[in-house]
């Protein structure tokens, strides 16, 4: 049985997917596909042609597969369609990467957004540069816990909206970089502590979500764009740079 909530209502979702700009984007270039594979069909060879056919078949069904496991085994619609994008975008750069390699980097260029994709070793350089911006948020997250997904549907678009000379985003991926964990004080064992964020003001921490108190214990806190604009004061960051502070 479902584990989605009853009272969670899809048709709310899909108006969302409608009207947020994340989503709208992400819908956009998934339909680009159709005139790019129509295009394909006069460019290809026959035999290329029937591979990539025999490859997007492969790649359907396995996305249907993954999206029924899901339904059954998610809380929220929230959650079920941040999972089944993120499977979506994986196997449409697949696909591309057949057709022409210049199209996947399109595809994964278009599904990255304005963050950067760090390394604890380029954190630890970007920080360290006096001649780098002057705030840094940065997000530590793992790609194999679902609020991590989550997350990664509205951290692009903040990054968009108010990157500046003076204000910068990055992703760091613990799943990768495991080790970097310890040196900002997440805790691994904790799920709850991921996806974590910090703002980093010519190299210091001076604020991160979730917050610690004074005996090193973290709390949970429903992130959202919203929550992230007001805990770190994006719009102040934002103003002081168009005033020249």
């Amino acid at each position: 049985m479902s584990r989605i909530s009853n009272n969670a209502n899809p048709v709310n979702w899909m108006n969302r997917m409608i009207s947020d700009p994340h989503y709208l984007l992400h819908i956009l270039v998934f339909f680009s596909y159709i005139p790019v594979r129509c295009s394909a069909v006069h460019v290809l060879s026959p035999l290329r042609s029937a591979h990539l056919l025999h490859r997007e078949i492969q790649a359907l069904l396995s996305f249907c597969v993954l999206a029924a496991v899901k339904v059954v085994r998610t809380d929220s619609w929230e959650a079920y369609i941040a999972d089944t994008l993120f499977y979506a975008k994986i196997f449409l750069a697949a696909i591309a990467l057949i057709m022409d390699y210049h199209l996947a980097l399109w595809y994964s260029l278009a599904f990255l957004g304005a963050t950067s994709q760090l390394t604890p070793l380029q954190l630890e350089a970007l920080l360290t540069e006096g001649n780098t911006s002057k705030f840094w948020l940065v997000q530590f997250h793992s790609l194999s816990i679902s609020s991590c997904i989550r997350s990664s549907s509205f951290f692009p678009e903040l990054s968009i909206t108010f990157s500046t000379k003076n204000l910068s985003f990055g992703t760091v991926d613990l799943g990768l970089f495991p080790n970097a964990a310890e040196k900002f004080g997440i805790n691994l064992e904790n799920l709850h502590q991921l996806p974590t964020y910090i703002l980093f003001q010519d190299g210091a921490v001076i604020s991160r979500l979730p917050e610690m108190d004074s005996e090193a214990k973290f709390f949970e806190s429903p992130v959202s764009k919203k929550l992230l604009c007001r805990h770190f004061d994006l719009d102040k960051l934002l103003l002081d740079y168009i005033n020249g502070k």
